[in-house]
């Protein structure tokens, strides 16, 4: 394994710190800063290393805990396929403890979470990434400090505002989330499948879209536009899968035109009838693949998993 001090310099990135508005105001001076310096440097779009993130832990009623990483694909084109193995790996328990096998570009938070009993005490989950030639490493601990609530995953996504905090985020709920399908289907390739769920949310944070004036602006800080959206991902699977219609991204593209809720002039699209979306999947490659569905207000997030094996067309 390689040193600890190399490998938490690899880690650079990650945004979790405290609890509270207090965890949120340094997230604000620290992890959040990362759209400026990222658009201050040259970009790569191909080539690069995946970086995994160790978030912070959260816990659970029942006085376990949820670890919780994301990680950051320095490319802003390529997006890799790493499958679980010696390339993709959390230990102990692993393999395969529900990491991604695609890999989005550039920042992506709160991704995926390992649940870890109440005497996890100094216990350690590491995640192993090898992209490119690169080798890092995640570090997932209850040390004190990691501990983080609903207020710094808000100031994270940048649901908070351009300060980290917005008045009508407090109190704000996870949207709720049901998928209308069995958690295995079966499709062919070149055939469309139809996807159906159903998100409701509480209204925090108020509906808002990302100001036009900020286009042509280099942001010190992360925020992003609020209002329940929607989309389908392909979270594992060997090759793109096409939606219709397109979805709204889930990393966070803040560059003008990006086309996500992180950039100037994006704003929530409409809700369908009865909170219902319906989406068709149409797969080019036979395989095994996890599609994700996620319900994000900008500021929390719930997701569910499908998986769905793909053959080829009789």
């Amino acid at each position: 394994m390689p040193p600890r001090a190399a490998t938490a310099a690899a880690a650079t990135g990650s945004a979790t710190v405290a609890t509270g508005l207090v965890g949120a105001a340094l997230l604000a001076a620290a992890g959040l800063l990362l759209p400026a310096m990222a658009s201050a440097q040259p970009g790569r779009e191909h080539g690069q290393g995946v970086t995994p993130v160790y978030e912070g832990y959260v816990e659970k009623p029942d006085g376990s805990f949820d670890l919780l990483f994301g990680y950051l694909n320095r490319n802003w084109a390529e997006q890799p396929v790493i499958e679980i193995g010696p390339d993709n790996f959390l230990d102990p328990g692993g393999p395969d403890l529900g990491q991604p096998t695609h890999f989005f570009p550039r920042r992506n938070r709160f991704v995926f979470r390992v649940p870890v009993p109440a005497d996890f005490g100094r216990g350690e989950v590491v995640w192993t990434l090898t992209v490119n030639g690169v080798t890092a490493q995640a570090f997932g601990t209850l040390r004190q400090g990691y501990a983080v609530d609903d207020t710094v995953l808000m100031a994270n996504f940048g649901g908070g505002g351009q300060g980290g905090f917005r008045p009508d985020t407090v109190g704000n709920r996870a949207p709720a989330l049901a998928v209308e399908a069995a958690r295995e289907l079966t499709a062919a390739v070149g055939e469309p499948l139809a996807l159906r769920a159903v998100a409701t949310d509480d209204g925090k944070p108020a509906r808002r879209p990302i100001p036009d004036r900020w286009i042509g602006r280099n942001r010190s800080v992360l925020f992003a536009a609020t209002g329940l959206r929607l989309s389908w991902i392909r979270y594992r699977g060997p090759v793109p899968v096409a939606f219709d219609p397109p979805q709204t991204k889930v990393w966070e593209d803040y560059r003008d035109g990006g086309g996500s809720p992180w950039s100037a002039g994006w704003e929530p699209p409409p809700i369908p009838p009865a909170n219902r979306w319906t989406v068709r999947a149409t797969f080019s490659a036979p395989g095994t693949y996890v599609l994700r569905c996620i319900a994000h207000d900008g500021g929390l997030q719930t997701y569910e998993d499908v998986t769905v094996r793909v053959h080829p067309r009789r």
